[in-house]
């Protein structure tokens, strides 16, 4: 996968863990591609680890699910630092 494919990756895994994750979280659009991208990569070492590949190609749903799951883990970890608060 390219540089751009990754940073789309990213960007999207960032927008779909924001509307996972229950509240309001701060950030732009950058901090969404900032945080998606490094979820990414993320998910693409526990990938590697778990099930010994981790992002192959763009349009494969184990990338996006890697993807996604870094990502949410990322957006947490993110909101525990700042102390934004949840609001449901």
């Amino acid at each position: 996968m390219g540089f751009f494919g990754f940073l789309l990756l990213g960007l999207i895994a960032g927008a779909i863990a924001k509307l996972i994750i229950p509240g309001r979280q701060g950030g732009g659009w950058l901090i969404t591609l900032v945080l998606g991208v490094v979820g990414a990569l993320l998910g693409g070492w526990i990938g590697g680890l778990i099930f010994g590949g981790g992002l192959q190609e763009f349009f494969s749903i184990r990338t996006w699910l890697l993807a996604i799951g870094g990502s949410v883990v990322v957006l947490l970890i993110y909101g525990a630092i700042t102390g934004r608060k949840s609001r449901t």
